[in-house]
């Protein structure tokens, strides 16, 4: 195995090498025994300055650049010396994908990549071995770095592929070379980066380039751009384009839908085949992710049948949806955690999801939102445009952090009742002095403004409910 890493990445090998490795990794401090560390060279740190530590912790082969050579003079340790490592860890990546057999799924889309994996990860799990990305490894490292560790019998291979500027999903998606592309919807994330949405599809709509010859694209039919998408595919050769959502066109199509305890019901068609869908996440938002899911599943060879009854089993990632009931003042309230990203598209589905949540007597609906992060320019007007939604669902609290919600709070009227703060700091008081029994709050912001930190001090302040909101979940089957 070591052979074949050394032939695919065009290496040069330096000292005893192991037979094989266990596992890759591109971080010393989680490295584990038996593992090759890649010292890869990042915006903020040089993985080279890291591997002493890497081998201490039990890495059994170093990959390093030939220039940062002798600067490592002193770490004992197998080698495979590469000219760099990024690139060598893309060419283990290609050499990966050429052996496998696995159908590939590529997912990208301004709101909704994470959930849509992690959907299609959960769902074809008991179907075949499924490989698919860690959290949001979804960059120029995270997508090599996710190929470079599929094993050879994977039955199921599924990658998110992000950006951020245009041309970088292009080289991405040439790497993954899938059968199915999803693009989930187009919005106005990193718009900072862009002129308007037409830039953004254009940029996602890299992802068609790499899908292989008789491949499939997973189109939204409810997504603003989605003309210019199809467009688009049409332009690379892709002859079998499918449309999900509620349009009447969709031929992966959202019936009918509503709200449950635990999370949603609907009557759904996918590629004729009419079911009725349980899906164990809250939001209208999911059920159109989860209809992409159950079409790429289908499309994949998968038992469609068996997909939707998992969907019921789903389970929210940590900062996507996750639900909790927490004691307070001898009663309850539901914390939605939301904390792990905002865009204006998904900070209206979070807003949905929170309208729909139920509250206890007496109980109100709180928003705590905070900045979103890339939107440039426009971002004291993408901001200010939240009142509609928010007004709209009838919030009665909206607690606001950061400069950009700033121009939120000088345009909310009252109700709802709202309140701002520099940061997710100074809100925590006012969060804690607000929240009382009955009440559901929804929390979100882009990452960066660090509003996980609220989830996390509501969380060790007031103990869980033996059954908490995800523990309820009904997990109801799939009906013809």
């Amino acid at each position: 195995m070591t052979r074949d890493m050394i032939d695919a990445m065009n290496g040069r090998p330096v000292g005893d090498l192991p037979e094989g490795i266990d596992g890759i990794s591109i971080d010393s401090r989680s490295v584990a025994p038996g593992d090759a560390f890649f010292a890869i060279k990042g915006d903020r740190f040089d993985g080279h300055d890291f591997a002493s530590g890497a081998v201490a912790n039990g890495a059994s082969l170093l990959v390093v650049s030939e220039s940062k050579l002798p600067a490592l003079g002193r770490v004992n340790a197998p080698m495979i010396v590469v000219d760099d490592v990024l690139e060598a860890m893309s060419r283990l990546g290609i050499a990966a994908r050429a052996r496998t057999k696995a159908r590939i799924i590529a997912v990208t889309g301004s709101v909704g990549k994470t959930s849509t994996k992690e959907m299609l990860r959960q769902v074809l799990s008991g179907q075949g071995k499924v490989h698919a990305s860690v959290a949001s490894f979804n960059n120029h490292w995270g997508v090599p770095l996710t190929l470079a560790r599929m094993p050879e019998d994977t039955a199921f291979g599924v990658f998110e592929i992000g950006m951020n500027h245009p041309d970088e999903i292009r080289p991405l998606v040439k790497l993954v070379r899938p059968h199915i592309a999803i693009v989930t919807a187009i919005a106005a994330a990193h718009l900072g980066h862009f002129k308007n949405l037409s830039e953004i599809a254009a940029a996602k709509a890299e992802i068609f380039e790499g899908v292989v010859s008789g491949g499939h694209v997973l189109l939204n039919r409810d997504s603003e751009k989605f003309a210019q998408l199809k467009k688009t595919a049409t332009g690379c050769g892709i002859s079998n384009i499918h449309v999900f959502g509620e349009h009447r066109q969709a031929n992966i199509r959202l019936k009918q839908w509503q709200a449950t305890e635990s999370g949603s019901s609907a009557e759904i068609d996918v590629l004729g085949e009419s079911l009725t869908l349980n899906v164990g996440l809250p939001g209208r938002h999911m059920a159109q992710n989860a209809l992409a899911v159950a079409g790429a599943a289908k499309l994949a060879g998968a038992n469609l049948r068996s997909v939707v009854e998992a969907m019921a089993r789903l389970e929210a990632a940590d900062g996507r949806g996750t639900q909790l009931a927490l004691r307070v003042n001898g009663g309850s309230f539901t914390l939605i955690d939301e904390s792990y990203n905002a865009n204006p598209a998904s900070m209206r589905a979070g807003i949905a999801l929170l309208r729909d949540a139920p509250v206890g007597e007496g109980g109100r609906r709180i928003a705590v939102l905070g900045d979103m992060l890339e939107l440039g320019s426009f971002a004291k007007k993408l901001h200010a445009e939240l009142k509609e939604p928010l007004e709209a669902a009838s919030i009665d609290i909206v607690l606001l952090g950061g400069d950009e919600m700033k121009a939120l709070d000088d345009v909310l009227d009252e109700p709802p009742v709202h309140e701002h703060r520099d940061n997710a700091d100074e809100l925590e008081p006012v969060l804690f002095k607000t929240i009382k029994a009955g009440d559901a709050v929804m929390i979100k912001s882009s990452k960066g403004i660090g509003f996980s930190r609220l989830v996390k001090a509501l969380v060790d302040k007031y103990p869980a409910v033996s059954d908490s909101v995800s523990e309820r979940n009904t997990r109801e089957g799939v009906s013809a």
